[in-house]
Protein backbone atom coordinates (compact mmCIF):
# COMPACT_ATOMS: atom_id res chain seq x y z
CA UNK A 1 0.00 0.00 0.00
CA UNK A 2 0.91 3.72 -0.72
CA UNK A 3 0.97 6.14 2.12
CA UNK A 4 -0.62 9.46 1.13
CA UNK A 5 2.10 11.21 2.45
CA UNK A 6 4.77 9.65 -0.23
CA UNK A 7 1.80 9.73 -3.24
CA UNK A 8 2.16 13.79 -2.66
CA UNK A 9 5.37 14.01 -2.13
CA UNK A 10 6.02 12.61 -5.46
CA UNK A 11 3.99 15.02 -6.91
CA UNK A 12 5.45 18.26 -5.58
CA UNK A 13 8.79 16.69 -6.81
CA UNK A 14 7.74 16.75 -10.05
CA UNK A 15 6.02 20.40 -9.89
CA UNK A 16 2.58 19.43 -9.52
CA UNK A 17 1.36 21.49 -6.68
CA UNK A 18 -3.06 22.10 -7.33
CA UNK A 19 -5.15 19.35 -7.09
CA UNK A 20 -9.17 19.45 -7.97
CA UNK A 21 -12.14 17.50 -7.27
CA UNK A 22 -14.83 15.23 -6.38
CA UNK A 23 -14.36 13.02 -3.54
CA UNK A 24 -14.13 9.05 -3.61
CA UNK A 25 -14.57 6.62 -1.38
CA UNK A 26 -11.67 4.40 -2.86
CA UNK A 27 -9.33 8.02 -2.89
CA UNK A 28 -10.93 8.90 0.17
CA UNK A 29 -7.08 9.10 1.95
CA UNK A 30 -5.80 11.48 -0.51
CA UNK A 31 -8.64 13.28 -0.71
CA UNK A 32 -8.46 14.15 3.47
CA UNK A 33 -4.85 14.41 3.10
CA UNK A 34 -5.16 16.98 0.19
CA UNK A 35 -7.78 18.68 2.35
CA UNK A 36 -5.51 18.91 5.67
CA UNK A 37 -1.97 19.65 4.12
CA UNK A 38 -2.68 21.54 0.36
CA UNK A 39 -4.73 24.56 1.54
CA UNK A 40 -5.72 27.09 -0.97
CA UNK A 41 -4.25 24.66 -3.58
CA UNK A 42 -7.16 22.26 -3.34
CA UNK A 43 -10.23 22.56 -4.17
CA UNK A 44 -13.03 20.21 -3.64
CA UNK A 45 -15.53 20.85 -7.04
CA UNK A 46 -19.29 20.97 -7.74
CA UNK A 47 -18.30 18.51 -10.10
CA UNK A 48 -16.06 16.45 -11.92
CA UNK A 49 -16.04 18.71 -15.46
CA UNK A 50 -15.77 21.36 -13.04
CA UNK A 51 -12.44 20.04 -11.67
CA UNK A 52 -11.06 19.63 -15.10
CA UNK A 53 -11.77 23.47 -15.76
CA UNK A 54 -10.11 24.54 -12.59
CA UNK A 55 -7.24 22.84 -13.17
CA UNK A 56 -6.64 23.89 -16.67
CA UNK A 57 -7.25 27.75 -15.18
CA UNK A 58 -4.40 27.13 -12.64
CA UNK A 59 -2.18 25.30 -15.76
CA UNK A 60 -2.86 28.61 -17.67
CA UNK A 61 -1.91 30.74 -15.00
CA UNK A 62 0.94 29.08 -13.70
CA UNK A 63 1.97 26.52 -17.13
CA UNK A 64 2.25 23.53 -13.91
CA UNK A 65 0.55 20.56 -14.29
CA UNK A 66 -2.36 20.23 -11.88
CA UNK A 67 -3.92 16.62 -10.83
CA UNK A 68 -7.66 16.15 -10.80
CA UNK A 69 -9.76 12.73 -9.00
CA UNK A 70 -12.54 11.35 -9.02
CA UNK A 71 -14.38 8.01 -9.12
CA UNK A 72 -15.35 6.59 -12.59
CA UNK A 73 -18.62 7.14 -12.13
CA UNK A 74 -17.54 11.02 -13.32
CA UNK A 75 -16.50 10.31 -16.89
CA UNK A 76 -19.12 11.55 -18.22
CA UNK A 77 -19.16 14.86 -16.55
CA UNK A 78 -15.41 15.23 -17.61
CA UNK A 79 -15.73 14.10 -21.07
CA UNK A 80 -16.35 17.53 -22.74
CA UNK A 81 -13.85 19.64 -20.97
CA UNK A 82 -11.01 16.89 -21.43
CA UNK A 83 -12.08 16.86 -25.11
CA UNK A 84 -13.14 20.30 -26.15
CA UNK A 85 -10.44 22.24 -23.85
CA UNK A 86 -7.84 20.13 -22.63
CA UNK A 87 -7.22 17.96 -25.67
CA UNK A 88 -4.23 18.56 -27.92
CA UNK A 89 -6.20 19.01 -30.81
CA UNK A 90 -8.17 22.15 -28.55
CA UNK A 91 -5.59 23.63 -26.04
CA UNK A 92 -3.27 20.87 -25.63
CA UNK A 93 -3.39 21.24 -21.58
CA UNK A 94 -1.69 18.66 -19.25
CA UNK A 95 -2.86 17.35 -16.11
CA UNK A 96 -3.16 14.10 -14.45
CA UNK A 97 -6.58 12.59 -13.31
CA UNK A 98 -6.63 10.25 -10.47
CA UNK A 99 -9.61 7.79 -10.75
CA UNK A 100 -11.05 5.50 -8.31
CA UNK A 101 -11.81 2.60 -10.16
CA UNK A 102 -15.67 1.12 -9.05
CA UNK A 103 -17.29 -1.89 -10.53
CA UNK A 104 -13.30 -2.96 -12.00
CA UNK A 105 -14.59 -6.48 -14.09
CA UNK A 106 -13.90 -9.46 -12.07
CA UNK A 107 -14.64 -7.73 -8.86
CA UNK A 108 -18.22 -7.41 -7.10
CA UNK A 109 -19.92 -3.89 -6.45
CA UNK A 110 -23.74 -1.78 -6.32
CA UNK A 111 -24.87 -1.74 -9.81
CA UNK A 112 -24.56 1.62 -10.84
CA UNK A 113 -20.78 1.17 -10.84
CA UNK A 114 -20.74 -2.23 -12.94
CA UNK A 115 -21.37 -1.05 -16.25
CA UNK A 116 -19.29 1.92 -15.11
CA UNK A 117 -16.30 -0.58 -14.58
CA UNK A 118 -16.48 -2.10 -17.32
CA UNK A 119 -16.26 1.01 -19.65
CA UNK A 120 -13.79 2.97 -17.62
CA UNK A 121 -10.72 2.18 -19.22
CA UNK A 122 -12.69 2.00 -23.13
CA UNK A 123 -13.43 5.60 -22.45
CA UNK A 124 -9.85 6.64 -21.71
CA UNK A 125 -8.92 5.12 -25.23
CA UNK A 126 -11.44 6.36 -26.72
CA UNK A 127 -10.23 9.75 -25.09
CA UNK A 128 -6.83 9.16 -26.60
CA UNK A 129 -5.18 9.58 -22.79
CA UNK A 130 -2.39 7.64 -21.89
CA UNK A 131 -3.47 5.59 -18.64
CA UNK A 132 -1.93 3.07 -16.38
CA UNK A 133 -3.11 1.34 -13.07
CA UNK A 134 -1.35 2.55 -9.93
CA UNK A 135 0.53 -0.21 -8.74
CA UNK A 136 0.39 -0.95 -4.68
CA UNK A 137 3.47 -1.27 -3.86
CA UNK A 138 5.61 2.26 -3.53
CA UNK A 139 8.43 1.73 -6.10
CA UNK A 140 6.57 0.71 -8.74
CA UNK A 141 4.00 3.28 -7.95
CA UNK A 142 6.64 5.70 -8.14
CA UNK A 143 7.46 4.54 -11.44
CA UNK A 144 4.02 4.76 -13.13
CA UNK A 145 3.64 8.15 -11.43
CA UNK A 146 6.17 9.41 -12.77
CA UNK A 147 6.33 8.05 -16.27
CA UNK A 148 2.21 9.42 -16.56
CA UNK A 149 3.75 13.04 -15.93
CA UNK A 150 6.59 12.68 -18.01
CA UNK A 151 4.20 12.03 -20.71
CA UNK A 152 1.84 14.80 -19.93
CA UNK A 153 4.42 17.71 -19.59
CA UNK A 154 6.35 16.68 -22.90
CA UNK A 155 3.63 16.20 -24.68
CA UNK A 156 1.37 18.58 -23.51
CA UNK A 157 -1.92 16.23 -22.81
CA UNK A 158 -4.33 14.56 -19.77
CA UNK A 159 -2.92 11.17 -18.80
CA UNK A 160 -4.54 8.67 -16.30
CA UNK A 161 -4.10 6.74 -13.40
CA UNK A 162 -6.67 4.00 -12.24
CA UNK A 163 -6.41 3.22 -8.57
CA UNK A 164 -7.94 0.11 -7.18
CA UNK A 165 -9.77 -0.92 -3.78
CA UNK A 166 -6.38 -1.03 -1.19
CA UNK A 167 -4.32 1.00 -2.66
CA UNK A 168 -3.58 3.75 -0.25
CA UNK A 169 -2.87 3.42 3.56
CA UNK A 170 -5.60 4.27 5.88
CA UNK A 171 -5.12 8.17 6.56
CA UNK A 172 -6.87 9.70 9.49
CA UNK A 173 -8.13 13.92 9.02
CA UNK A 174 -7.63 16.15 11.74
CA UNK A 175 -8.86 19.41 9.64
CA UNK A 176 -12.64 17.97 8.64
CA UNK A 177 -15.58 20.38 9.66
CA UNK A 178 -18.92 19.62 10.42
CA UNK A 179 -21.85 21.13 11.17
CA UNK A 180 -23.09 20.26 15.16
CA UNK A 181 -26.98 19.79 14.59
CA UNK A 182 -29.55 17.65 16.33
CA UNK A 183 -30.95 15.24 13.65
CA UNK A 184 -29.79 12.19 12.15
CA UNK A 185 -30.06 12.27 8.38
CA UNK A 186 -31.86 8.70 9.16
CA UNK A 187 -34.27 10.00 11.39
CA UNK A 188 -35.15 12.98 9.28
CA UNK A 189 -35.85 11.02 5.92
CA UNK A 190 -38.07 8.48 8.05
CA UNK A 191 -39.91 11.34 9.81
CA UNK A 192 -40.57 13.27 6.44
CA UNK A 193 -41.80 10.03 4.35
CA UNK A 194 -43.97 9.14 7.58
CA UNK A 195 -45.67 12.43 6.98
CA UNK A 196 -46.53 12.40 3.21
CA UNK A 197 -49.42 10.67 1.53
CA UNK A 198 -50.26 7.53 0.02
CA UNK A 199 -50.25 8.48 -3.56
CA UNK A 200 -47.06 10.89 -3.25
CA UNK A 201 -44.44 10.11 -5.17
CA UNK A 202 -40.73 9.97 -4.08
CA UNK A 203 -37.09 10.81 -5.83
CA UNK A 204 -34.51 9.93 -3.44
CA UNK A 205 -31.13 10.77 -4.22
CA UNK A 206 -27.81 8.49 -4.69
CA UNK A 207 -26.14 6.99 -1.76
CA UNK A 208 -27.00 6.83 1.95
CA UNK A 209 -30.45 8.80 1.96
CA UNK A 210 -31.73 5.82 -0.58
CA UNK A 211 -30.18 3.21 1.28
CA UNK A 212 -32.02 4.84 4.98
CA UNK A 213 -35.63 5.16 2.90
CA UNK A 214 -35.33 1.81 1.57
CA UNK A 215 -34.49 0.74 5.60
CA UNK A 216 -37.08 2.72 7.21
CA UNK A 217 -39.87 1.58 4.40
CA UNK A 218 -38.19 -2.16 5.14
CA UNK A 219 -39.11 -1.17 9.10
CA UNK A 220 -42.26 -0.25 9.13
CA UNK A 221 -43.48 -2.96 6.69
CA UNK A 222 -44.36 -0.98 3.69
CA UNK A 223 -43.55 -1.43 0.44
CA UNK A 224 -40.83 -0.19 -1.82
CA UNK A 225 -43.22 1.02 -4.92
CA UNK A 226 -44.14 4.77 -4.06
CA UNK A 227 -39.97 5.79 -4.46
CA UNK A 228 -37.28 5.48 -7.19
CA UNK A 229 -34.17 4.71 -5.77
CA UNK A 230 -31.50 7.43 -7.98
CA UNK A 231 -28.71 4.84 -7.28
CA UNK A 232 -26.43 6.59 -9.45
CA UNK A 233 -26.83 9.62 -11.47
CA UNK A 234 -25.33 12.01 -9.05
CA UNK A 235 -27.31 15.29 -8.98
CA UNK A 236 -29.87 14.15 -11.33
CA UNK A 237 -32.52 13.07 -8.44
CA UNK A 238 -34.58 16.87 -8.96
CA UNK A 239 -34.80 16.67 -12.60
CA UNK A 240 -36.05 13.37 -12.63
CA UNK A 241 -38.49 14.43 -9.83
CA UNK A 242 -39.41 16.99 -12.49
CA UNK A 243 -39.98 15.16 -15.24
CA UNK A 244 -42.57 12.56 -12.88
CA UNK A 245 -44.13 15.98 -11.73
CA UNK A 246 -44.99 17.42 -15.42
CA UNK A 247 -46.18 13.88 -16.14
CA UNK A 248 -48.18 13.45 -13.24
CA UNK A 249 -49.56 17.00 -12.29
CA UNK A 250 -51.75 15.20 -10.49
CA UNK A 251 -49.55 13.45 -7.69
CA UNK A 252 -47.66 15.20 -5.29
CA UNK A 253 -43.52 14.48 -6.36
CA UNK A 254 -40.66 14.71 -3.03
CA UNK A 255 -37.57 14.70 -4.22
CA UNK A 256 -35.04 13.60 -1.44
CA UNK A 257 -31.82 15.44 -2.17
CA UNK A 258 -28.55 15.76 -0.30
CA UNK A 259 -26.41 18.95 0.10
CA UNK A 260 -23.46 17.59 -2.34
CA UNK A 261 -25.73 16.32 -4.96
CA UNK A 262 -27.58 19.29 -5.59
CA UNK A 263 -24.29 21.45 -5.70
CA UNK A 264 -23.52 19.28 -8.08
CA UNK A 265 -25.58 20.21 -10.89
CA UNK A 266 -27.19 23.16 -8.91
CA UNK A 267 -28.35 24.84 -12.61
CA UNK A 268 -31.64 22.40 -12.03
CA UNK A 269 -33.10 24.55 -9.89
CA UNK A 270 -33.28 27.29 -12.14
CA UNK A 271 -35.09 24.98 -14.54
CA UNK A 272 -37.03 24.05 -11.81
CA UNK A 273 -38.02 27.14 -10.92
CA UNK A 274 -38.73 28.34 -14.38
CA UNK A 275 -41.33 26.25 -15.24
CA UNK A 276 -43.32 26.85 -11.86
CA UNK A 277 -44.25 22.69 -11.39
CA UNK A 278 -46.88 23.19 -8.91
CA UNK A 279 -46.71 20.02 -7.89
CA UNK A 280 -42.53 19.59 -6.91
CA UNK A 281 -41.39 19.51 -3.54
CA UNK A 282 -38.35 19.50 -2.58
CA UNK A 283 -36.31 18.43 0.72
CA UNK A 284 -32.82 18.91 1.13
CA UNK A 285 -30.87 17.38 3.33
CA UNK A 286 -27.50 19.50 4.36
CA UNK A 287 -24.89 17.98 6.86
CA UNK A 288 -22.11 19.93 4.77
CA UNK A 289 -20.31 16.86 3.34
CA UNK A 290 -20.06 14.00 0.94
CA UNK A 291 -21.24 11.43 3.03
CA UNK A 292 -21.60 8.51 0.72
CA UNK A 293 -18.12 8.49 -0.10
CA UNK A 294 -16.18 8.90 3.00
CA UNK A 295 -17.77 12.00 4.37
CA UNK A 296 -15.47 15.18 2.95
CA UNK A 297 -16.44 18.83 3.59
CA UNK A 298 -18.51 20.11 0.97
CA UNK A 299 -19.63 23.48 0.35
CA UNK A 300 -23.22 22.70 1.99
CA UNK A 301 -22.51 24.73 5.26
CA UNK A 302 -21.14 27.34 3.40
CA UNK A 303 -23.95 28.39 0.75
CA UNK A 304 -28.19 29.39 1.49
CA UNK A 305 -29.61 26.88 -0.68
CA UNK A 306 -33.30 28.67 0.55
CA UNK A 307 -31.92 32.10 -0.92
CA UNK A 308 -30.20 30.26 -3.66
CA UNK A 309 -34.47 28.17 -4.97
CA UNK A 310 -36.24 31.41 -3.91
CA UNK A 311 -34.23 33.63 -6.30
CA UNK A 312 -34.68 31.07 -9.06
CA UNK A 313 -38.12 30.84 -8.68
CA UNK A 314 -39.52 28.36 -5.83
CA UNK A 315 -42.59 30.14 -4.35
CA UNK A 316 -41.25 29.09 -0.39
CA UNK A 317 -38.28 27.40 0.87
CA UNK A 318 -37.91 26.72 4.87
CA UNK A 319 -34.41 26.04 7.00
CA UNK A 320 -34.68 24.02 9.76
CA UNK A 321 -32.44 22.70 12.65
CA UNK A 322 -34.76 21.31 15.34
CA UNK A 323 -36.59 17.98 15.22
CA UNK A 324 -39.87 19.52 16.78
CA UNK A 325 -39.83 22.15 14.18
CA UNK A 326 -40.06 19.19 11.53
CA UNK A 327 -43.50 17.97 11.50
CA UNK A 328 -45.01 20.93 10.60
CA UNK A 329 -43.01 21.94 8.24
CA UNK A 330 -43.02 18.82 5.72
CA UNK A 331 -46.83 20.10 6.57
CA UNK A 332 -46.15 23.21 5.23
CA UNK A 333 -44.68 22.01 2.29
CA UNK A 334 -47.05 19.40 1.12
CA UNK A 335 -49.73 22.80 0.93
CA UNK A 336 -47.85 24.59 -0.73
CA UNK A 337 -47.95 25.22 -3.95
CA UNK A 338 -44.79 24.41 -6.00
CA UNK A 339 -42.22 24.34 -6.52
CA UNK A 340 -41.09 24.16 -3.15
CA UNK A 341 -38.13 23.42 -1.06
CA UNK A 342 -37.38 22.30 2.60
CA UNK A 343 -33.75 22.20 4.34
CA UNK A 344 -33.11 20.31 7.04
CA UNK A 345 -29.70 20.31 9.10
CA UNK A 346 -28.75 16.94 9.88
CA UNK A 347 -25.80 15.41 11.45
CA UNK A 348 -22.65 13.71 9.43
CA UNK A 349 -22.64 10.37 9.42
CA UNK A 350 -24.83 6.75 9.45
CA UNK A 351 -25.11 3.51 11.52
CA UNK A 352 -22.21 1.05 10.37
CA UNK A 353 -24.78 -1.59 9.61
CA UNK A 354 -26.85 0.29 7.51
CA UNK A 355 -27.81 -2.11 4.41
CA UNK A 356 -28.36 -1.74 0.73
CA UNK A 357 -31.58 -2.11 -0.94
CA UNK A 358 -32.07 -6.16 -1.82
CA UNK A 359 -34.18 -5.26 -4.89
CA UNK A 360 -32.51 -4.49 -8.31
CA UNK A 361 -33.10 -2.00 -10.30
CA UNK A 362 -35.32 -3.14 -12.94
CA UNK A 363 -37.17 -4.17 -9.92
CA UNK A 364 -37.40 -0.74 -8.33
CA UNK A 365 -38.30 0.77 -11.82
CA UNK A 366 -41.28 -1.75 -12.12
CA UNK A 367 -42.95 -1.20 -8.92
CA UNK A 368 -42.57 2.52 -9.11
CA UNK A 369 -43.89 2.84 -12.78
CA UNK A 370 -46.96 0.64 -11.80
CA UNK A 371 -47.78 2.87 -8.45
CA UNK A 372 -47.89 6.08 -10.74
CA UNK A 373 -49.75 4.28 -13.55
CA UNK A 374 -53.56 5.65 -13.55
Amino acid sequence: MIRCQDFVDWLTAAGVDFYAGVPDSLLKPVCFYLADQAGDKHVVAANEGGAVALACGYHLATGKLPLVYLQNSGQGNTINPLLSLADRAVYSIPLLLLIGWRGEPGGKDEPQHVKQGKVTVGLLEAMDIPHRVLAAEPAAARRCVEELLTIAATENRPVALLVRKGTFDPYTPTAQTAGDFEMTREQAVEAVVEALGETDAIVSTTGMISRELYEYRDRAGQGHQREFLTVGSMGHASQIAMGIALARPDRQVFCLDGDGAMLMHMGAAAIVGAAGVANFKHVLFNNGVHDSVGGMASAGLKVSFTQIVKACGYTEAWHIERRVDLAEKVAQLRAARGPAMLEIMVQTGARSDLGRPRTSPIENKTAFMEFLSP
